[in-house]
């Protein structure tokens, strides 16, 4: 029998805004300058005829999403867009009726097979990978959900139990979720407030000798600026992972700036994320990384919360990197490597504890993702993809409904601030940082909330 609150897509439209950076961010060896927004419009209608629109918004991501020797980042970036493209004509003749799981369970299954006309299209020397393929189509996801929540009056978050959804879990996740629903593994309020992850860039300048010419913007631009303006508590430390005494060093400098700044603000307690970009060659590096810290900063050690993605995304190519013995003295979270199921319990084997869910993901991959970690009781983080405006909201939405969520990076605002003009008078506590916190408070509306 249906469900009388299915409902089916109409129309699913896509755009895309061009968004200049401020300043570079340097990652993994690689420098982004500019990026595009791939915007996305859905119309949803229900049994009963009703519609409603819903809207998601990601940056393409390409540097990170698929770093490639064979295809270079303005080619990746054209296909990504394609791709986003072809995926929501895909989505505009879907006939199947259902909940956004449903739906995109279908629109997921076809991911490869539009991926691969793509390919074909643009004759590229190497197929898509699986997480530009997500990062491409997660404005679409987050869109569908959007309208979902819309079309019932409520917030896309509350729309996740067995009145609404098809199937338990175990549809989804296996054995172990039966008779469960998302509604077990998400809360029915946002978080009233959370941390800010403040990101600090392999390039960024930490005091004024490191910068030969200010942007002159009005925002900060060295690291203690920042800390004082934002009243930041949380810092996400870019490391190179290829050379050994710069990461300790750069760790030990920026611990020292911060203990400057924080006692001019009173503030005692402060944290640290370290994020490798897969960089490192082994865990041996991650080792002696934290053995340096902890001998030159025992502070710093101290304040680190969480380790990043250390080594190469490909777990099944690199079985080697197994993460048991770094994971015993911090948390080792898999990031670029977490696509799937499979990529969680791969993972898991190779010795990581943790997970940093992304939006640009998918809304409904991360959901599903976020019920299978939680029963796992591993640590959970939410990171971004530089995401500002709209994207950023969807991103933090998604920290302030998942249950043991402990933070939110958001670092549009650092590099390509322009976007969050439009929602920064409707939210202010979202951008409007002055105690290292956003009030997600303020994400309480229909649809995903804002």
């Amino acid at each position: 029998m249906s469900n009388p609150n299915d409902a089916r897509i109409l129309k699913a439209e896509v755009t895309f805004q061009p968004v200049p950076f401020r300043a570079p961010l340097k990652f993994g060896g690689r420098t982004v300058t500019q990026t595009d927004l791939i915007n996305v419009t859905v119309e949803l209608e229900g049994r009963d005829g009703k519609r409603a629109t819903g809207h998601g918004s990601m940056p393409v991501g390409n540097v990170w999403a698929w770093p490639s020797s064979h295809v270079e980042p303005p080619e990746a970036q054209t296909a990504m867009k394609k791709l986003a493209e072809d995926t929501c004509a895909v989505a505009t003749n879907l006939e199947e009726w259902g909940h956004p799981l449903d739906l995109m369970e279908v629109l997921i299954e076809d991911y490869d097979a539009i991926a691969a006309h793509v390919m074909e299209e643009f004759s590229l020397q190497e197929p898509i990978p699986v997480l530009a393929q997500l990062v491409a189509n997660s404005p679409l996801d987050a869109a569908v959900h959007d309208a979902y929540g819309r079309l019932h009056e409520k917030s896309s978050y509350n729309v996740l139990s067995s009145e609404y959804m098809n199937h338990d879990l175990s549809h989804y996740l296996g054995k172990g979720f039966e008779g469960e629903y998302l509604d077990q593994y998400t809360s029915r309020e946002p978080k009233a407030t959370m941390p800010l992850y403040h990101l600090v860039g392999a390039v960024d300048p930490l005091t004024d000798t490191d910068i030969p010419k200010r942007i002159d913007d009005g925002l900060p631009e060295t690291l203690s600026e920042w800390i004082l303006a934002d009243g930041l508590t949380h810092l996400k430390i870019k490391l190179n992972g290829d050379d050994l005494q710069w990461d300790i060093d750069r760790v030990v400098a920026i611990d020292a700036i911060a203990t400057e700044a924080q006692k001019k603000r009173g503030c005692t307690e402060w944290f640290y994320s370290l994020d490798f970009n897969e960089k490192c060659k082994d865990v041996d590096y991650v080792l002696n990384f934290l053995d340096g810290v902890r001998a030159k900063a025992p502070e710093a050690f101290d304040r680190a919360q969480y380790i990043e993605q250390p080594t190469h995304r490909d777990l099944h190519k690199h079985p080697e990197n197994k993460m048991h013995r770094a994971a015993a003295i911090k948390p080792v979270v898999i990031d670029e490597s977490l696509v799937s199921l499979e990529s969680l319990y791969a993972a898991e084997e190779l010795g990581y504890t943790g997970v940093a869910f992304k939006a640009c993901k998918g809304q409904t991959e991360t959901l599903l993702l976020a019920a299978a970690a939680q029963k796992k009781g591993m640590f959970l983080c939410v990171q971004d993809l530089t995401c500002p405006g709209y994207s950023f909201l969807h991103s933090a939405t998604l920290a302030a409904r998942i249950p043991g969520i402990a933070a939110i990076e958001g670092n549009g605002r650092q590099y390509c601030p322009a976007p969050n003009a439009e929602w920064a008078p409707k939210f202010p506590g979202m951008f409007n940082i002055t105690d290292g916190t956003v009030k997600t408070a303020e994400l309480n509306g229909i649809g995903l909330g804002f």
